[in-house]
């Protein structure tokens, strides 16, 4: 029924990523899908032919998100009220957002800055974080200030010059890797309470570059029931930017790269 289209699509596509690699071609794109559960496969427990399902597929073996059938490999039960836009978007950011989050072990009470918290990764990450219990400070151009603040973040502007902005951090997650990793080191007082998602010069900082299972790390696929029962209690959302027919799937490819974004980019089932 939809189809998340996320940054690390393009990536892939165009070869900009080590993964592209290891990918078999040819390679149907996508990573984030929800619909109608067609087929189940041996030992699938918790869910039925019918059942309406969200989640993401195992990028490695198979891909094919942006497509008509696709076979997830993590899912949750989608609830009745979330739009498919929303469903079909939400698997990888919640991953990787929950991933962030476990490994800086945001708690209840830390102040956690999220540097690029408008995008589709950041403002899921804001939201799971905000149920967590913790103090969000987001970066964002000042357009997104509303919005961050309707996610339940405080908002500070974009850009160098974080430490006159922000007095403290007891941890920070960098999205945009946009070179600010100093600057948050110096807000937390300690490389160890900075994680990136994007900067690949994260282990000259001392920084540590999260990605992925495939990368050895723990996964973060336990935040999609979680998720699922935020959205119910009116506690979450995925924030769509945009949407398109499957069949324009190149045209969302372009505005996935198109720059700052708020919120995701989704194909839907015509």
């Amino acid at each position: 029924m939809a189809a998340g289209v996320s940054p690390v699509d393009a990536a892939l596509r165009a070869g900009r990523t080590p993964m592209s690699a290891r990918l078999a071609l040819p390679h149907i794109p996508g990573v984030d899908a929800a619909g109608i559960v067609d087929e189940i496969g041996p030992g699938v427990t918790g869910v039925q032919p019918g059942d309406e399902v969200f989640g993401s597929v195992d990028l490695a073996r198979l891909g094919g998100a942006s497509a008509e059938f696709a076979v997830l490999r993590s899912w949750a039960v989608k609830p009745p009220a979330m739009p498919w836009t929303q469903a079909g978007a939400a698997g990888t950011s919640v991953e990787t957002a929950t991933r962030a989050l476990d490994l800086l072990g945001v708690r209840p009470e830390m102040i956690l800055l999220i540097d690029g918290a408008a995008g589709g990764v950041g403002s899921v990450a804001v939201q799971l974080a905000v149920a967590r219990g913790a103090r969000v400070i987001g970066t964002a151009r000042p357009g997104n200030h509303d919005f961050l603040r309707s996610l339940g973040a405080e908002p500070t502007t974009y850009g160098p010059g974080l430490p006159s902005r922000v007095a403290h951090a007891d941890r920070a997650l960098d999205v945009a890797g946009a070179g600010s990793l100093p600057e948050l080191i110096t807000l937390t007082g300690d490389p160890s309470s900075v994680l990136t998602l994007a900067d690949r010069t994260a282990a000259s900082h001392g920084v540590r570059l999260s990605m992925g299972e495939l990368a050895g790390e723990p996964h973060g696929r336990h935040g999609l029931p979680l998720a699922a029962r935020l959205f119910t209690e009116g506690r979450f959302e995925v924030p769509i930017e945009a949407q398109f027919p499957l069949y324009d799937v190149a045209a969302a490819h372009t505005a996935v790269e198109s720059g700052p974004r708020r919120g995701k980019i989704v194909l839907v089932s015509p």
